[in-house]
């Protein structure tokens, strides 16, 4: 019987990392509503770690490493499906969003609380918790176009 690393190496294998550079997209969605919680990549040793875990770890871009879901907030994804596009370089990540329900580092249960209305950006959630809870070098700053 294989083990979760032979699992995770013969599942890695099919996914093509080479394409954009080492890392493939990974769409998080909510496994009941379907909803998009947040995009974000994985590399290789990601998308292992998260077949071994079962929890969600992506790769942060601009920190060069590992991004353990949840491992400064407690808001932690446990996958519950992962799809491959016909591609191979892009996954969906079906999960069950824990913790205090927040997805996005600004506290929102997705990163796409905003809608284009009337040519602005207009935010259209209410706020699951205040991102200041969990410190303050949690997450990233927005981008000041970002409303």
């Amino acid at each position: 019987m294989a083990t979760q690393a032979e699992k995770a190496s013969s599942a890695s294998a099919a996914i093509d990392f080479d394409k954009n550079g080492g890392v493939v997209a990974a769409i998080a969605v909510d496994h009941l509503s379907h909803r998009v919680l947040t995009v974000a990549y994985m590399n290789r040793e990601a998308f292992d770690e998260t077949i071994a875990t079962g929890r969600a770890c992506y790769f942060s871009r601009s920190r060069n490493r590992l991004w353990r879901k949840g491992e400064e907030s407690g808001n932690f994804q446990v996958v519950r499906e992962i799809r491959i596009d016909c591609d191979a370089d892009a996954l969906v990540v079906a999960v069950e969003q824990l913790g205090d329900g927040a997805a996005c580092h600004m506290g929102y249960e997705s990163c796409f609380f905003r809608k284009l209305d009337a040519g602005a950006w207009k935010i259209v959630e209410q706020r699951k918790v205040d991102p200041a809870k969990y410190g303050p070098g949690y997450g990233h700053q927005p981008k000041k176009s970002a409303g």
